[in-house]
């Protein structure tokens, strides 16, 4: 029982300290799904026959990410 809630602290703590760090920095997580996004545009144009870029899987997790972050940062 002492472990679980040991468990729980540290998670809370953790879920305290992120909170902390990311209040100030409201646009920090849009920033890197933007970034996300445009790193999936510049493999469509060197990479073009690899499997990420056919999938589009950095514009999919970066928009994702951006909007995440957006709902994140109007809930702070």
């Amino acid at each position: 029982m002492a472990k679980k809630n040991k468990k729980r602290r540290s998670a809370s703590a953790s879920l305290d300290n992120l909170s902390t760090y990311l209040a100030p920095r409201k646009g920090l997580i849009p920033f890197i799904g933007m970034g996300l996004i445009i790193i999936n545009l510049i493999l469509q144009f060197f990479f073009i026959d690899s499997w990420v870029a056919q999938s589009n899987l950095f514009l999919h997790f970066g928009l994702l990410t951006a909007i995440f972050g957006l709902m994140l940062a109007w809930a702070l």
